[in-house]
């Protein structure tokens, strides 16, 4: 029950009034016999009052209990060392690590924890010694495996065809060869080093991939953008073509073009995910997601809808001409294509004077440029102008929130000889076998007496003007025509007061 009520003054919007409970509570808990803590206790969900603070985005509670843990080593001066308990914070041998907890909650107030003492230290800690020279190896070791396999897809094994033309369009002249003409010379055993590596390096992906998905759930793996959830998508999916490529490989199947292709295609896209270590260029990539999953994906309805209604009918025109004259729509897939390229005005529109048009073709292209050029497409730059505009204020949090992801993400994947347990033992200090963070803090007196002379000269400013206001107000009949004196003297004493105010103040600092 103790549990229960610490977990309810949590989410209570009276701050003060949990805070002094929590405390009551507690005092009652310790006069008590008993190995365990109330404040060790999990929820149905798993969550500690300490995690539950932090998910929920309550500052005020989360500071207090900070507040509890920490101990105050030495003070000399302005100067002071505190030892912050990390018990439940570090992420280093947690099932549920807070800050991942906090990174994926979907609530803004959440991320503001990661500007407090002692997270803000831990995370900078973690980055700047471990996170950020791993990260940046592990890209540059991805980015020689896309040369890698960009190399074997350019120099894959092609032969002259053989075959006869089937029709007058038909361009082909080089076929995929079978397996057992695959790897006879050298050049083929350089590639075919080059190929193992490709698909080690797709099953290496899977296998640290499919564990976070089964243990953090598929919904909030791929769902959440700080996460990298849309990477996550496509770095399975290129892994996957990668693997259908070597089973038609071994096949001798036709059309291994195709896996390759999607595979080329995202695998370099995944490249924008290694952006997200550097403040230059982690932003951006949180608006391209955003703009993306956002507006993009509700155009495309409205775009797809356009584009088949039009495709349709210049299909149906052109049905009845000549395909050598007019081939833009020679048949429905390439009508679709056409309208496609029409739609973003990447090609203007297909038409032979030398040939007669049908009349509707002009009435048709006239009432498709009108909807989709002038209409939709300022439509969708208004939406990402919107989207940009949202996006911008918090894009540096969500760069940060990246940024402790990936963290976590490093010190969960890398072995533990190479990521060392970040802090202080408390055996050092007789604190016991916890975990602490060692943070100097700086206090000017300097600063605090300047803010309160400035408070106080503020609220002498106020009072002055008060009180000319109210002589206005009671003698506004007989002041009327000394109106302009009356503020200048009020304005004039303000001045006074103000200015030898700011000179004790300069002569103080």
């Amino acid at each position: 029950v103790g549990n229960t009520v610490l977990h309810i003054l949590v989410l209570q919007p009276n701050k003060t009034f949990a805070c002094h409970m929590y405390s009551l509570i507690l005092a009652y808990d310790r006069n008590k016999e008993g190995p365990g803590s109330l404040e060790l206790i999990p929820n149905n969900e798993g969550l500690t009052p300490f995690k539950l603070a932090g998910v929920e985005g309550n500052t005020v509670m989360f500071q207090y209990l900070m507040q509890k843990r920490k101990h105050n080593l030495w003070s000399f001066g302005p100067l002071t060392t505190v030892l912050y308990d990390l018990t439940e914070i570090d992420s280093w041998a947690e099932d549920q690590s807070f800050l991942e907890l906090i990174v994926s909650t979907k609530k803004r107030e959440a991320r503001q924890i990661l500007d407090l003492t002692p997270v803000k230290e831990l995370v900078s800690l973690k980055w700047n010694m471990y996170g950020r020279p791993y990260f940046c190896f592990l890209a540059l070791f991805y980015i020689l495996y896309m040369v890698c396999f960009t190399m074997c897809c350019v120099y894959r094994p092609l032969k002259p065809r053989t075959g006869n033309k089937t029709s007058s369009r038909d361009n082909t002249i080089y076929v995929q060869k079978m397996l057992q003409e695959s790897y006879v010379t050298y050049e083929d055993e350089l590639r075919l080093v080059g190929e193992l590596i490709t698909v080690i390096g797709a099953v290496v992906i899977l296998i640290l991939e499919i564990p976070d998905i089964l243990r953090v759930g598929a919904a909030k793996y791929f769902g959440q953008t700080i996460l990298g959830g849309p990477f996550h998508i496509i770095v399975i999916t290129y892994a996957c073509m990668i693997l259908v490529t070597m089973v038609m490989r071994l096949t001798s199947t036709a059309g291994e073009v195709v896996p390759m292709s999607f595979a080329l295609v995202l695998g370099w896209c995944n490249v924008m995910y290694f952006a997200r270590g550097f403040q230059m260029l982690g932003p951006f990539t949180i608006m391209i997601q955003k703009m993306i999953f956002g507006d993009l994906m509700r155009f495309c309805w409205l775009m797809a809808v356009v584009i088949l209604g039009f495709a349709s009918a210049f299909y149906i025109i052109f049905q009845t001409e000549n395909p050598e004259n007019l081939g833009q729509f020679y048949n429905y897939p390439m009508s679709l294509f056409t309208t496609f390229e029409l739609f973003l005005t990447i090609i203007d529109g297909p038409a032979n004077y030398d040939v007669d048009l049908p009349f509707m073709y002009s009435v048709v292209y006239f009432a498709f440029a009108i909807i989709a050029t002038l209409l939709m497409l300022n439509l969708l730059i208004a939406m990402m102008g919107d989207t940009h505009w949202r996006v911008a204020h918090e894009r540096d949090e969500l760069w940060r929130a990246q940024v402790v992801a990936t963290t976590v993400m490093l010190e969960r994947k890398l072995p533990r000889c190479l990521w060392p347990r970040s802090g202080i033992c408390g055996r050092e200090y007789g604190l016991g076998d916890r975990w602490y963070l060692r943070v100097e803090d700086r206090v000017d007196p300097n600063k605090h007496k300047m803010m309160r002379y400035t408070e106080a000269f503020k609220a002498q400013d106020r009072n002055n003007y008060d009180k000319g206001l109210e002589k206005l107000d009671i003698s506004r009949d007989i002041l009327y025509k000394k109106e302009p004196a009356a503020l200048s003297l009020s304005r004039s004493t303000s001045r006074t007061s103000s200015h030898r105010g700011w000179e004790i103040l300069r002569r103080n600092t």
